[in-house]
């Protein structure tokens, strides 16, 4: 898609720091980080979201991608987060598939009520 931010960094067209690429993916820093470590990993093809016909193969790459740059970034022992917003509601800025690979912290469940549970 022409208008694609994340089309443009896959491209080129754009600088962005890379942190892992292969014939499917590209890993790269966001640029408004919610953790110390904060990638996103996204399909080299366009695919608005997650719910967009994705073959299993491109899927999967995505996903072994996210495993590979938790361990490149030091965060696989202790633990990472991975995040797919899909669509407006689930606040999906750029729509184009995309994962968040957060960690580099402690953070907590994400839920009020299961925090009250700890």
């Amino acid at each position: 898609m022409s208008d694609c931010i994340f089309c443009k960094i896959v491209e080129g067209e754009i600088p962005s720091t890379i942190v892992y690429e292969d014939d499917a993916v590209v890993a790269f820093e966001d640029l408004n980080p919610q953790m110390p470590v904060h990638t996103l990993v996204v399909p080299k093809k366009h695919y608005d979201n997650i719910g967009d016909g994705i073959p299993d193969t491109e899927l999967g790459a995505v996903f072994n991608a996210a495993n590979k740059v938790a361990a490149m970034k030091g965060i696989a022992e202790s633990g990472y987060r991975v995040i797919v917003n899909t669509n407006d509601d689930a606040q999906q800025s750029v729509h184009h598939l995309h994962v968040h690979v957060l960690g580099g912290a402690p953070m907590n469940s994400g839920s009020p009520a299961l925090d009250e549970a700890d």
